[in-house]
């Protein structure tokens, strides 16, 4: 940069700024996204022979993988997941604590945040216009949470752990990667009528 060009010092001036912007639109992102999750885990059903409830957060975390894009996508689920260990109650209806993440269902929460990065990043790769292609992204995104919620699960119920909290939860996250491939495709065509 040449300090006597005042052309460059303010070019260079501006592109600070709208790093600056950026950086708080990002941040502003991922805290809603974060938010987003926490308000679908309020809306939960215990189940009486399982540890792990049925909620919204499945399609909330797969949405906001897919429509921030793998990294902010994972920055919101850890947000989400600090929210809830500083005490803010946000895991499923209003729990909260390290006692909870640590609990049964603590690796589903972890499993949300790598969810959210798989998603984002198959969507970023172009799996997101399409329905077909959406629902692949949906789907490899809840195998990912069952991956790691099961592994978890297993080390309190043993073999148990695909009873509990796989085979009574398949049918409704298969119906809800087939709401968000289906809401993807309709966001782009609606930001591209807009654009």
């Amino acid at each position: 940069m040449d300090p006597m060009n005042p052309i460059a010092v303010y070019l260079d001036d501006l592109r600070s700024r709208a790093e600056r912007y950026a950086l708080a639109r990002d941040a502003a992102l991922v805290v809603a996204g974060s938010l987003i999750v926490a308000l679908s885990a309020q809306v939960a059903v215990r189940l009486p022979f399982s540890p792990v409830p049925v909620t919204a957060q499945t399609l909330a975390v797969l949405l906001v993988g897919a429509t921030l894009g793998s990294k902010r996508g994972a920055l919101s689920l850890l947000a989400y997941l600090v929210e809830g260990l500083a005490g803010l109650p946000v895991f499923a209806a209003g729990a909260s604590g390290p006692a909870y993440l640590l609990g049964p269902t603590g690796g589903y929460l972890a499993g949300f945040v790598a969810a959210a990065f798989v998603t984002g990043w198959l969507v970023e790769r172009g799996w997101g216009k399409h329905v077909g292609r959406a629902l692949l992204a949906m789907l490899a995104g809840s195998a990912t949470i069952y991956l790691f919620g099961l592994s978890w699960l297993s080390l309190f119920a043993g073999r148990q752990a695909l009873a509990l909290g796989l085979l009574p939860f398949l049918a409704g996250d298969v119906v809800k990667a087939i709401a968000g491939a289906a809401l993807l495709p309709a966001g782009w065509w609606i930001v591209g009528r807009r654009g």
